[in-house]
């Protein structure tokens, strides 16, 4: 712990030009022994304002949501602002503690302190620079190339040809990319060729704040034919790719287009609720067969779909599944 309580005072006086010392924080004796045995309580004043931070004390990471039931309890004896400090957080662990405004430091990383109006990372102060998302063609093309290379470029005839779109539609695709910093667009001869100048995991982390869920619509629906273009999904894709149960009925997912065709047969029998032989099933805003793994959809737009759901059984999965990425 001296070493991340030092890591912190460092990182402030570097970044801040401030001087800060992290002392005991008395109070802490009073909280529930779990929290005395998961985190160090420190006060600090940084920029005049008296903070309580809480300091992991083991290597296991807990998770975004559970570090905010945590905060919720240690602000039942504290009024003021409180930091989460660990000496590492996963990216996209840091990700969604931004997402849920959840003030914490990574010394010689990321300083995010919301309360304060101070966030040391370029990268994410374009996420409150405005609401800008890739649309669903764009966001084919970084996932395309996280999941199959980053060498999976070309121009905009060539990868409509693979992915089924419009050339039309890749070449908005390129301009979204290149206006973003996400992707190098070239001119060779008359032709616009796309390239990524990254490596996968880079390309994650920096495309990540304009991606989106690709769920547009979920439908209970009883009568599923076997030969619908669909991709098991949700909860029921989560379950292979973690230790976290299968859901009673399953989920799959499909594309809008695709999902057009299928109702025009109206095979099956849409319900307002689940019942024993239901499934669930989500529109997506691109054909999730185009990135599947083996049936099922692939693990980046799984986790965009999910990353928004509070429960800590579904992020504890969502961290699993991401953290066996062999980059």
């Amino acid at each position: 712990m001296i070493n991340v309580k030092q890591s912190f005072e460092q990182y402030l006086a570097e970044t801040l030009g401030v001087s800060v010392s992290l002392k005991r924080w008395n109070e802490a004796k009073g909280l529930p022994f779990f929290l005395q045995d998961t985190y160090e309580f420190f006060v600090v004043k940084i920029l005049e304002i008296e903070c309580v931070v809480m300091a992991c004390r083991h290597n296991e990471e807990p998770t975004p949501a559970t570090i905010r039931k945590h905060m919720d309890v240690v602000k039942g004896k504290w009024e003021g602002e409180v930091i989460f400090l660990a000496p590492a957080v996963r990216s996209y662990n840091r990700m969604r503690l931004i997402e849920q405004k959840t003030p914490f430091v990574v010394p010689g990383n990321q300083m995010y302190l919301p309360d304060l109006q101070i966030d040391l990372r370029e990268h994410f102060r374009k996420i409150r620079a405005g609401d800008v998302l890739f649309s669903p063609s764009t966001q084919i093309l970084v996932l395309r190339a996280i999941i199959k290379g980053t060498e999976s470029g070309g121009t905009p005839a060539q990868l409509a040809k693979q992915l089924g779109y419009a050339s039309m539609t890749l070449t908005r695709a390129l301009n979204e990319l290149e206006s973003a910093g996400v992707g190098e667009v070239a001119k060779v001869g008359r032709e616009r060729v796309l390239s990524f100048q990254m490596n996968k995991k880079a390309l994650w982390e920096k495309a990540h704040p304009f991606l989106r869920s690709p769920v547009k619509k979920s439908i209970w629906i009883r009568g599923r034919r076997n030969d619908w273009p669909v991709a098991e999904a949700g909860l029921s894709a989560l379950s292979r790719y973690s230790m976290l149960a299968a859901p009673e009925q399953p989920i799959f997912a499909v594309g809008v287009p695709d999902w057009k065709r299928v109702r025009k047969d109206r095979e099956y029998i849409e319900l307002s609720a689940a019942d024993s032989d239901a499934c669930l099933l989500e529109t997506w805003s691109y054909p999730p067969l185009l990135l599947s793994e083996g049936g099922t959809v692939d693990r980046f737009s799984l986790f965009l779909s999910l990353r928004d759901r509070t429960d800590e059984r579904i992020e504890s999965a969502l961290q699993e599944m991401m953290g066996e990425i062999q980059w």
